[in-house]
């Protein structure tokens, strides 16, 4: 009589996946000098004079998103800081198509506008769950930036002339440093989180929006003094490019979108 067949037991799994393996899902990343942002800036330079139209397109969109946001609330000042201050919370998203302009000049690839309006097609999914929770940050930004003004106003909100000629007045100081304190955490969360994200997602498509801000937290974690300075850079960039009437952002802008792409590069090492 023949013996039957002895089947080996299957080990049982707890479903978990081990912490090395958690570990791995993260890309390395590399510590980078402290005067990396500058060389960023460089890189993001020349490939603005490359990309010429197709970079300068971005720039004049972006501009007139400014003019156009001052326009409309042109009788509520109120909104026009939140909005204004919350430009940089969204920018990491909205620069997408300079990444992609910057991709195409490191691959020898022609750095063509139309091809980089649809370079999101690449990983859709991720990247619009991504922006969606850019909008919600926004738009939380939004109102806590209201709170604070109501607060800090009850009377009657200011005009753009009255506060900013009184800016600096005693009466003003509170509300200075709660306004930049509760700025400095959302801009922190996102900075964090978002610096080297989107050019991730574009450059790698089987990445997700998760994997992605983990990457981008642990960059921040091992570079610390690197991206506070990168941070400052961008927003002193960024803040003099809304302080030349929206002109300046056609160029900073750009050079800032296409400096992201470099530092991404930099940083984030290839499979």
């Amino acid at each position: 009589m023949d013996q039957p067949d002895i089947v080996p037991a299957t080990p049982r799994t707890t479903g978990r996946v081990p912490r090395e393996a958690a570990i791995s899902i993260v890309p390395p990343v590399r510590v980078v000098s402290f005067d990396a942002p500058f060389r960023w800036l460089r890189l993001g330079l020349a490939d603005f004079r490359a990309a010429g139209l197709a970079s300068v397109f971005y720039g004049i969109v972006f501009a007139c998103m400014g003019r156009l946001l001052t326009y409309v609330f042109s009788h509520a000042y109120e909104y026009v800081w939140a909005l204004t201050s919350g430009f940089m919370l969204v920018g990491p998203f909205l620069a997408l198509g300079l990444y992609d302009l910057s991709r195409r000049r490191e691959l020898g690839q022609p750095m063509s506008l139309r091809a980089s309006l649809f370079a999101w097609r690449k990983n859709v999914s991720s990247l619009g769950i991504f922006g969606l929770v850019l909008g919600v940050l926004l738009l939380l930004w939004s109102r806590a930036s209201l709170i604070v003004i109501a607060v800090s106003f009850p009377d009657q909100m200011p005009t753009f002339e009255n506060f900013t000629r009184n800016l600096l007045e005693p009466s003003h100081l509170q509300f200075l440093a709660v306004y930049c304190t509760v700025g400095a955490v959302f801009a922190s969360l996102v900075f964090a989180t978002a610096v080297i994200s989107v050019p991730m997602m574009l450059d790698r498509d089987d990445t997700d929006g998760i994997v992605a801000a983990l990457t981008s937290l642990r960059n921040c974690a091992d570079n610390v003094g690197v991206m506070l300075l990168w941070g400052v850079l961008i927003t002193a960039l960024t803040a003099a490019g809304f302080a030349l009437f929206h002109i300046g952002l056609v160029v900073v802008v750009p050079v800032i979108g296409h400096a992201t792409w470099h530092a991404y590069r930099e940083i984030v090492a290839r499979p």
